[in-house]
């Protein structure tokens, strides 16, 4: 993976969901925290393909837990942040950071 590797604007979102969760990060709760945080509705289609491009490019890794019960024997994925998803965070922030600096935010 090259250094270039930039994330989307969504992708970003979603990634810093799975952070927040740690262990408890499956596309549901995903899900949830990405509209309790921003208000935006997210349909489960949309979180699965840009978890599935973060795994591609190796910033998140997933599981299969054991199926229970609760949900009718169907098993949970999980997801976890990768050290490369993390350094792509930190990027995507130092980016935008120098974007904005030095213009006005009245301005924009």
């Amino acid at each position: 993976m090259g250094t270039r590797e930039y994330l989307g604007e969504f992708e970003q979102v979603a990634l810093l969901a799975l952070v927040r969760l740690d262990s408890q990060a499956y596309g549901m709760t995903i899900r949830q925290e990405i509209e309790r945080r921003t208000g935006r509705s997210v349909s489960i289609g949309q979180l699965y393909s840009a978890l599935n491009r973060l795994e591609s490019k190796g910033f998140i890794s997933s599981y299969v837990a054991d199926p229970t019960p609760v949900r009718g024997g169907r098993a949970k994925r999980y997801f976890k942040a990768e050290p490369q998803g993390i350094d792509a965070l930190k990027r995507s922030r130092e980016i935008l950071a120098l974007m904005w600096d030095g213009l006005d935010p009245q301005a924009v």
